[in-house]
């Protein structure tokens, strides 16, 4: 079973990834001086901060363009991710669904317990649902939506992720992510690029929010402003398979 996973996994992802095409061209906000124009934008106060000079860097041959498209990509979505983390640890630790959490009847784990705890209950099985969904989401990510897009390094805009109309054509009804219901098709260019700035800044805070609540429950006080509210953690919220699942036993 275990060897099973690790090769589908593998698998998929050499399937989904992107050619090594030297040069490759990012013509959407792919360079430098778009960096410190966002930079501008959303902290004018820090404004562009790159300690590591990776805005310079050219990961595995592709190229600078291609490189600043990947992190801008990948911070983007870290942020989404960040701020549904944030608000789930929140939501967590006051209120549980009422409904059963499995087939079989079982309930949620209580509330009464902090959501690193409440995780660690969850059955494998749910856990493994869990993940097989966000594999096909980073698939579908990688693969442009069936080819729809070209990918996020080779001039796709950064933190666009693709329609499911093909999926809808081909498979089944199922809504887009972004503006399912069609709200904001008609949006100003203005209010799209304020927006954008704004799920930025919102993202790197939840980012900071999140591991600030994972450090505080795990180490005491690491967090001073959040002495009062932290409990103890024993486990590892690094390791999500903890006491279910490794390859290693």
């Amino acid at each position: 079973m275990k060897t099973a996973v690790l090769l589908s996994t593998i698998a998929a992802a050499t399937a989904f990834a992107p050619s090594a095409n030297v040069g490759r061209k990012s013509s959407v906000e792919a360079t430098k001086a778009d960096l410190e124009a966002i930079a501008e934008k959303a902290n004018p106060v820090v404004k562009f901060y790159d300690p590591l000079n990776l805005a310079e860097q050219d990961f595995y041959g592709f190229g600078n363009e291609a490189t600043i498209g990947w992190l801008r990509h990948s911070e983007i979505k870290h942020g989404r991710i960040a701020m549904f983390a944030f608000v789930g640890y929140i939501v967590q630790s006051n209120f549980v669904f009422p409904w059963p959490q499995t087939l079989g009847g079982a309930a949620h784990p209580s509330a009464d317990l902090i959501p690193e705890a409440q995780f660690d209950q969850v059955p494998l099985g749910a856990k493994w649902q869990i993940f097989a969904v966000i594999s096909m989401l980073e698939l579908w990510d990688e693969c442009g939506g069936g080819g729809a897009l070209p990918h996020y390094t080779n001039g796709r805009k950064p933190g666009q992720f693709p329609s499911f109309q093909p999926f809808r054509d081909n498979v089944h009804f199922v809504l887009d992510l972004y503006d399912p219901l069609g709200f904001n098709k008609n949006m100003s260019a203005e209010t799209k690029e304020r927006r954008l700035i704004s799920e930025l800044n919102n993202g790197r805070l939840a980012m900071l929010g999140i591991f600030g609540f994972l450090s505080a429950d795990k180490v005491a006080g690491s967090v001073p402003l959040l002495n009062d509210i932290a409990q103890p953690y024993s486990g590892n919220p690094m390791i999500p398979f903890e006491g279910q699942f490794s390859y290693f036993n």
